[in-house]
């Protein structure tokens, strides 16, 4: 086979449902579970955090950039559910691609996901760390030292991704438990808050409602987009799930519309209680909020609570989509082995620890703003490819067994693909060239070791391909 014609090669989706059936991971989620694992990795990351970083960039119109972000989510979601469906596998969009569009491609998706994952949980775990601070300080008077929560290195954001990482190695079953309790906790903590916020509604607050007009909208769209990545979540469980083409499209489905709502009232909310200026770059702003609309401490007190309980959710679901990923690509050979090596608790250990240590560092060091751009740029990245790869898919295998069919082919994809061009468009110079130096060590990576350990890579030279 000729060196083009290597990177091009797609791994048959028979082959994949094969390894999958044959997966040392325990099949133990259900419908909820699986929900509540997107709700858990999505809800909170946005709100709970990156809200008081993108109002500046839009105004009272931040609301608005909520909304388009979770369209272009939405479109891309359609897509995800279809390949969820027809390849119910742990590798998510990595997978997906390996399946549609060649191993070269797959690669490039599977580095954009272990950016977008690690990062993510770098950026929500530095977000828990303000509210962690503002319980502190409403509880007891203590706050951890401004050198030790942000200005020489944040502890407290490592400390919440160290724990995430002990969850999880307690198994997959006991990690879905604590997922689900919080998830509810998250939910009826952002209910508590709109309810108070509305009472401080104010329409002066919305006005100028777009002070940087649609260039402001886009660009906090692209901000906050990141905090839709944890719909995907759900299919990083393909080979956890009792049911995984029927639940896993559901679960996508499901998630997104939970977290779309519960995001734009609570934004509007937020900016019609106190406007923006008073939101404007705090890492605990929804605390902040109450605060002010009340006059009283206890409402932030127990909005901070819950943050600080719901926001380590996020760090654990999104932590444990990271680690399935590179399962996959362990497990194909473009990573090593060691990645998909499964303990005594069927949790790949290995994997989990290095993993959990490496975001830890990155959650220690790395300020809130560059987390939450770079998320965005891996994130829209690996939805254009999984967009793209319905569409392939519905050429290449029309009879494909497809447990949920997007709406509205091709339409829909090719509209969520141009959503994320459009979105990654508005990001910051500085994030593009993180994002090229970051997939020049992607490339790096791949041609060193990847190409050539390829499990596809060798099966098809054993049979003379």
């Amino acid at each position: 086979m000729s060196p083009p014609h290597q990177l091009l090669r797609t791994k048959p989706v028979e082959r994949i449902a094969d390894e999958s059936a044959r997966s040392p991971l325990r099949r133990s989620m259900g419908l909820l579970p699986l929900v509540s694992l997107s709700v858990g990795a999505t809800l909170g990351t946005g709100i709970f955090v990156v809200l008081g970083h993108a109002a500046p960039v839009a105004g009272p119109a931040v609301t608005v950039s909520f909304a388009v972000a979770a369209l272009a989510a939405l479109f891309s979601a359609l897509s995800y559910a279809e390949l969820a469906g027809a390849v119910p596998v742990s590798g998510s969009a990595y997978s997906y691609t390996y399946a549609t569009l060649g191993e070269l491609v797959a690669w490039v998706c599977g580095w954009c996901l272990l950016l977008e994952y690690g990062v993510s949980v770098a950026a929500v775990a530095v977000g828990w760390s303000g509210y962690l601070n503002a319980f502190l300080d409403a509880t007891v008077g203590f706050q951890v030292p401004a050198a030790l929560s942000g200005d020489v290195v944040n502890l407290p954001a490592a400390v919440v991704v160290l724990l995430a990482t002990a969850v999880l190695l307690g198994g997959v079953k006991e990690s879905a438990v604590v997922t689900t309790v919080t998830t509810l906790l998250k939910v009826a903590v952002l209910a508590f808050f709109v309810v108070v916020a509305v009472f401080g509604f104010r329409s002066g607050n919305l006005a100028p409602f777009a002070p940087a007009g649609v260039a402001g909208v886009t660009g906090a769209a692209s901000l906050v987009f990141f905090s839709f990545i944890g719909f995907d979540a759900a299919s990083t469980a393909g080979e956890e799930a009792r049911d995984p083409q029927r639940d896993l499209p559901r679960a996508i489905v499901i998630s997104l519309a939970v977290v779309t709502v519960v995001y734009v009232l609570v934004a509007f909310t937020a900016v019609g209680a106190v406007g923006v200026d008073a939101l404007s770059g705090s890492d605990a702003s929804l605390a902040t909020v109450l605060r002010q609309v009340t006059g009283a401490g206890w409402p932030a007190t127990v909005l901070s609570a819950g943050a600080v309980i719901a926001i380590a959710s996020v760090v654990l679901t999104v932590l444990y989509g990271q680690t399935r990923v590179l399962v996959a690509m362990a497990r194909d050979g473009l990573v090593p082995k060691v990645f998909a090596r499964v303990g005594a608790k069927r949790v790949p250990t290995v994997n989990t620890v290095l993993v959990g240590v490496v975001v830890a560092v990155l959650a220690a060091l790395v300020p809130l703003g560059q987390l939450a751009e770079a998320t965005s740029i891996g994130t829209l990245v690996a939805f254009s490819l999984v967009n793209v790869g319905v569409l392939v898919l519905r050429r290449t295998r029309p009879d494909l067994p497809r447990g949920f069919r997007t709406p509205g082919a091709p339409v829909v994809p090719l509209l969520g693909l141009g959503m994320c061009v459009l979105l990654v468009a508005g990001l910051a110079p500085a994030t593009w060239l993180a994002f090229g130096v970051w997939s020049a060590a992607g490339l790096v990576v791949y041609f060193a070791y990847g190409r050539r350990r390829s499990e596809l890579a060798r099966s098809r030279l054993a049979q003379g391909e």
